[in-house]
């Protein structure tokens, strides 16, 4: 970080935008910060609903629109003035699925780290705030999720349990309900109940994707 100037010449911020002293007064155009996310498949969603909405990581964005991606470190956007926060902080330390590697996340501190850095979004100031992770311990060491859905309530033919902790927010309505293959099992997993993406460099991203159907629940419900 090289302060607030940076930032605004990175995304393309009008610097109004940080000292107005509230967020949006017309709720049909919400001021939304996408946390942690550089695919902006959520941001995509909100811009075309018609809101003020940017993507925020520390990577670069891989989705089409660089004007609306803050490249930096998301702590200190967090003081600024959101309508609305969705969030989707890391969990390869927090997900009950490397709970095998616990043990050593614990003792050299990357546990602790990914939980702070969760709990810092439930403090955020923002009256309405959205937190997506996989499955994990933050349901006992915060509290238990108001939602978890599934990729195939949204019209996808995948498994992925997700946790929502909403504040200031309804629940998700699932928009397309998809049955049970006959196989037993969603296109994404093998024959044991898997995630078939092999181990890459690039399977943390893709995993961490947002479908689109999601994506756009998301959108049309808190926007």
């Amino acid at each position: 970080m090289h302060g607030l100037q940076t930032e605004w010449r990175i995304s393309g911020l009008d610097k109004n935008f940080w000292e107005a002293g509230k967020g949006s007064l017309d709720m049909s155009k919400m001021k939304v910060l996408v946390a942690c996310e550089e695919s902006q498949v959520v941001c995509d969603a909100f811009r075309r609903r018609g809101h003020e909405a940017y993507s925020c990581d520390v990577l670069p964005a891989s989705g089409n629109h660089i004007e609306w991606h803050i490249q930096s470190d998301v702590m200190p956007l967090l003081e600024k003035n959101w309508d609305l926060i969705v969030a989707f902080p890391p969990c390869c330390h927090l997900c009950v699925s490397g709970a095998r590697y616990f043990k050593a996340k614990r003792e050299d501190g990357r546990q602790q780290q990914a939980i702070d850095f969760f709990m810092a979004f439930t403090r955020a100031k923002c009256d309405r705030i959205a937190i997506e992770n996989s499955v994990g311990i933050m349901s006992t060491i915060y509290r238990k999720p108001d939602q978890i859905i599934q990729p195939y309530q949204f019209g996808h033919t995948e498994s992925k349990k997700t946790c929502l902790w909403l504040k200031g927010l309804p629940l998700l309505t699932p928009t397309n309900v998809l049955d049970t293959p006959a196989s037993g099992r969603w296109s994404n997993q093998t024959p044991s109940g898997q995630n078939k993406l092999a181990p890459s460099p690039e399977r943390a991203r893709l995993r961490a994707k947002t479908y689109a159907g999601i994506a756009s629940a998301m959108s049309k419900t808190w926007g």
